[in-house]
């Protein structure tokens, strides 16, 4: 019996190993899928982590999914970080990766490594994300040169919004194309650990895939990509505004809810909640006690 315990704290200190930037290039030399999902809470990140996932975006999408704002751009610096606190709480395992929000490297190189610094420092992350191609190399070049790792982002970039009409796939002609091909071989070269790709041609991410030593992350790209990211409020069915055609819905926790808070609504209107179960009680000699007290108090 002891030997079958000690095998099981065997395999789970295995699995409890830290995954670190290095295992992104590891796993996809390894021909080994990377799993990503975003949380913005300390419960979702300690989920996460339990099920194995390999890294954990908290991604600017907040903004919408838990904020409640109608696109990504008004997320706060300040805001980011005080998700990244909880997250970083309940995550032990995974590669923890914060989102840098709109403003906060766009404007320079310096501003890019100080509020790169505040999500290692204040928010707990070991990495972060930014989004462009060439025309960010140079604050993506400072934050690396401080020794903040960088996941790079092409494609639909939510923060180019406006840029770019709508919410709309990109790189569908052979010269978008080319210049995203491009832009992510510029990246690599300037030492990102990998790059995600979103709502691109699926050819064309597993051509970038392919060119790239380094992983490619897909959030619309299609199969060919070294992993896969998704916004966990999407494939969970919490966000209701809508829902990305490149999103698989593995529940519908919405609906869920909804039956859960009218059942509670309908148990208190019925008196059925609370039950004798749910509630505490006091002896009987100091239930007596209280009463004589309150007699002498009259």
């Amino acid at each position: 019996m002891r030997v079958i315990e000690e095998e099981c704290m065997s395999v789970n200190s295995s699995d409890e190993k830290k995954i670190t930037v290095r295992d992104f290039r590891q796993k996809k030399e390894k021909g080994e899928p990377i799993a990503m999902l975003t949380a913005y809470d300390y419960p979702v990140a300690r989920a996460l982590d339990r099920a194995g996932i390999d890294a954990i975006l908290v991604g600017d999408s907040l903004a919408m999914v838990a904020l409640g704002y109608e696109n990504t751009l008004p997320v706060t610096m300040d805001e980011m970080i005080h998700h990244c606190k909880a997250v970083a709480r309940g995550a032990a395992r995974a590669l923890l990766i914060g989102d840098m929000p709109f403003l906060s490297y766009q404007t320079s190189p310096v501003d890019a490594v100080r509020n790169a610094g505040r999500f290692l420092q204040e928010g707990g992350m070991e990495a972060v994300k930014l989004e462009g191609g060439r025309e960010m190399l140079p604050a993506i070049q400072a934050v690396l040169n401080a020794g903040i790792p960088v996941l790079g982002h092409l494609g639909l970039t939510p923060q180019s919004i406006h840029k770019f009409g709508g919410m709309r796939p990109q790189a569908r002609s052979a010269e978008a194309a080319r210049r995203l091909l491009e832009d992510a071989l510029l990246l690599e070269q300037a030492g990102a650990f990998a790059i995600v790709l979103e709502s691109i041609p699926a050819r064309l991410a597993a051509l970038v895939t392919k060119r790239l030593s380094i992983p490619t992350i897909g959030i619309g790209a299609g199969s060919g990509c070294n992993g896969q990211v998704l916004v966990t409020n999407d494939m969970l069915g919490l966000y209701d505004r809508f829902t990305p055609r490149f999103v698989k819905r593995y529940a519908n926790l919405l609906e869920e809810m909804d039956r859960a808070f009218q059942g509670f609504r309908a148990d208190v209107q019925a008196r059925a909640f609370p039950a004798r179960e749910h509630e505490t009680d006091m002896p009987d000699e100091e239930w007596q006690k209280l009463q004589m007290l309150l007699e002498k108090s009259k």
